[in-house]
């Protein structure tokens, strides 16, 4: 879990490009399928921008010099 808290936006990220990708090169895929895996994942962009808005807060109260 600290692996997943410590390199979130990389991680989505390449899930994102991967998603991209398959959908362009797959174009049998139904829309309704890749729309529904579009929405997850900004809901999932959503909470990865939460925990980097803790890692600031974080960072803010407690500065390592």
């Amino acid at each position: 879990m600290e692996f997943i808290k410590a390199h979130a936006t990389r991680i989505y990220a390449l899930a994102v490009a991967v998603l991209a990708l398959t959908a362009h090169f797959v174009p049998s895929l139904p829309s309704v399928l890749i729309l529904g895996v579009v929405a997850a994942a900004l809901g999932t962009g959503e909470a990865v921008q939460r925990i980097e808005d803790g890692k600031t807060v974080a960072a803010a109260v407690r500065p390592e010099l």
